[in-house]
């Protein structure tokens, strides 16, 4: 796939650079392009009616002036929130801050592929961009207020500046910086993934005679350290310690089991966003079909690597993935997202697998074979049809629940329920957030306030209890105003409220 060092170049003629270190003029129209289309995409199939899901309330809460503050859990991280704050901070229009991760996340996706512009063709790396970002849930969490795409920048620069900083005889300064910088941003979103992207740029930089220097070393550790400050300072603050921090997170998370979760992420390519516990069945085996193809195609890339003799740079992106998504195997339960930083990598081995695929390199320069070229579109078209069936799935689904939030948020309001104000028990987040509520919980993982406080409260303010069907009110509450809510998307009945008393303002 790589072509033979350029000829002596012409008296009066420049020598053309070698496609591993093209210059910014170059692979800027490759990857703005490739950033580009991933931004239209979201703005016409993912923004339009897609309300704020559980978890992107927490975060967007942490920072929104109109409403208080949900309740923190140990293993979250305040990186989302930091990138929200600047519309937030201006408008609670959710249609805005879908329309500025958007282009944020395009822009962030520029700056994932462009270290690698100086270590693989631009072609192949826009190609890579493109086949991550046809991905059903590459597309949804683009405008998302998640951690999870936002952590497969950060590794995919990483990588990349890592394997720049490390060519030559000497460390590039301007790789170096890079690399400290994305290495921070991964840990600032996630610091457990800040972690699996540490250990194995770490190794590498340590166990690769060529790779070893200080320099490189520091800039990976360095980074990873300011990236994970704030998660550890804050856990000395509100936590009792980043021990204690660590264990109520995983706690949080399930903890770590024996059984492998591969049969979970499998099931949860169908759409779902949250699969936990995972025990839906398999109804549509052809939205997996293309991770069962991502490991030989992976092989396969490296095989043509080391044939072409670049075989480190297809190989750490490789370790890198595995790294990162190993964890998520031995959790209770499966999410798409948490995988998205290990697609990310494994894009460049698999499309130089599916380029090597398609052309020959014997006796020349590489050219295309028509019938393999035609079978391969048609797959990826095929491929493309079905991301685009299950997207729509999801973004309907996250519509239909917001427009279901709305109507109990409404039903609320006319029941009196006005800010200052407190909702508990079922989707007490998100009703809180939208009603400009406080939320808490007595018990579970976000217990953040006591029976008695709750009934304090509820002398001075009003709260609502939310309860759904078939589910009794807390004993505090059963003498509390009735008041019957909307049903959300997939349950047969609705929910139920429990309202205190007036009280006089």
């Amino acid at each position: 796939m790589h072509p033979a060092a350029p000829a002596p170049a012409r008296p009066g003629r420049q020598a053309r650079p070698p496609a591993s270190d093209v210059p910014a003029p170059a692979a800027l129209p490759w990857f703005a392009g490739v950033a580009t289309a991933y931004t239209v995409a979201q703005l016409l199939l993912v923004v339009p009616d897609t309300g704020l899901g559980w978890d992107e309330t927490v975060y967007v809460s942490q920072v929104a002036p109109h409403t208080p503050a949900a309740f923190f859990s140990a293993p979250r991280a305040r990186g989302v929130s930091l990138l929200v704050a600047p519309v937030v901070a201006l408008t609670d229009s959710t249609d805005v801050l879908r329309l500025w991760l958007a282009v944020v996340s395009g822009c962030g996706l520029l700056l994932a592929l462009w270290p690698w512009r100086r270590l693989v063709p631009v072609p192949l790396a826009a190609l890579a961009g493109l086949l991550f970002c046809g991905l059903w849930m590459t597309l949804f969490y683009g405008p998302q207020a998640m951690p999870n795409l936002w952590v497969a920048f950060g590794a995919l620069a990483a990588t990349g500046w890592f394997l720049c900083a490390v060519r030559g005889p000497g460390a590039d300064r301007r790789a170096l910086v890079a690399l400290a910088a994305s290495v921070a941003f991964t840990a600032l979103m996630r610091p457990g993934d800040g972690l699996s992207l540490l250990l194995p740029l770490a190794g590498a930089a340590v166990c690769v005679r060529s790779w070893r220097r200080p320099v490189v070393l520091l800039a990976v550790v360095g980074g990873a350290l300011a990236g994970g400050a704030e998660w550890v300072v804050e856990a000395y603050l509100h936590y009792g310690g980043l021990a204690a921090r660590l264990a109520r997170a995983s706690q949080i998370q399930g903890g770590w089991g024996a059984p492998l979760a591969l049969d979970d992420h499998m099931r949860a390519l169908e759409g779902r966003a949250l699969c936990r516990p995972c025990t839906i069945p398999w109804r549509h085996p052809v939205t997996a079909v293309w991770w069962f193809a991502v490991p030989p195609l992976t092989a396969g890339g490296l095989l043509v690597a080391s044939r072409v003799r670049r075989p480190a740079v297809y190989a750490l992106p490789v370790v890198v993935a595995l790294s990162m998504a190993v964890p998520y195997q031995f959790l209770d339960y499966a999410a798409p997202r948490f995988l998205l930083p290990a697609y990310g990598l494994l894009a460049l081995p698999v499309t130089l697998c599916l380029l090597r695929l398609v052309t020959t390199v014997e006796g020349g320069p590489p050219r295309l074979r028509p019938v393999a070229a035609a079978a391969l579109v048609m797959a990826l078209l095929a491929h493309l049809a079905v991301q685009y069936v299950v997207l729509g799935r999801a973004v309907a689904r996250s519509a239909a629940t917001d427009r279901a939030l709305g109507r109990i948020v409404t039903e609320l309001r006319r029941q009196g329920l006005r800010p200052p104000c407190t909702v508990t028990g079922t989707e007490a987040v998100r009703i809180a957030f939208r009603a400009g509520c406080a939320s808490r919980q007595t018990d579970g993982h976000d217990a953040n306030t006591t029976v008695a406080r709750l009934v304090a409260d509820a002398a001075r303010q009003p709260v609502a209890v939310v309860t759904s069907d078939g589910t009794h009110p807390p004993p505090y509450a059963r003498t509390w105003r009735a008041a019957s809510l909307p049903a959300l998307p997939g349950e047969a009945a609705g929910l139920h409220a429990r309202l205190s008393p007036p009280t006089r303002r």
